[in-house]
């Protein structure tokens, strides 16, 4: 599968196949909802991950400025899991980081802790990153019983 993969920087034409990945998982409460807007006027944030010419996953970077950057919008297609997409994506992220920036703290809010760890992030608490609470977290329906858990990685400190 590795051959196969490729793993790029989103473009419009891709805005499409990146809402109906996201809705899937937005349905099951597992990331946010995005518009189709959205996502065209962030296009440049996205990584994507392409299998067989189809987009199967993808990624958001949001930066927050002070060098904090956050994952975001991170999903990979129903039946293509596990099989190092996520991994892929989130590597090239943290690749794009270090060539273009000295010092960079990467932190994303997960149900899936064990992914980020196993990329080398560490647990650390949400309130390092007040600007999420702020921005986001606070129109979150989860906001008083969040069950996410908040992973940094960070560079050049």
């Amino acid at each position: 599968m590795k051959e196969l993969l490729i793993i790029r920087d989103a473009v419009l034409t891709d805005v499409e196949a990146i809402w109906h990945l996201l809705e899937i998982y937005a349905a099951k409460g597992v990331v946010l909802s995005r518009s189709r807007e959205d996502i065209s006027f962030f296009i440049s944030n996205f990584t994507v991950a392409e299998y067989e010419g189809k987009v199967c996953g993808c990624a958001a970077v949001r930066d927050f400025g002070n060098d904090l950057l956050e994952v975001r919008s991170l999903v990979v297609a129903p039946g293509l899991q596990g099989k190092g997409i996520g991994k892929a994506m989130v590597g090239a992220i943290v690749e794009k980081l270090k060539v273009t920036r000295e010092n960079w703290r990467l932190f994303a809010l997960t149900m899936r802790a064990d992914f980020f760890l196993s990329l080398g992030f560490s647990e650390v608490t949400k309130e390092l990153f007040p600007e999420k609470i702020w921005s986001d977290c606070s129109k979150c329906a989860k906001r008083d019983c969040c069950d996410e858990t908040a992973v940094l990685m960070e560079s050049g400190r």
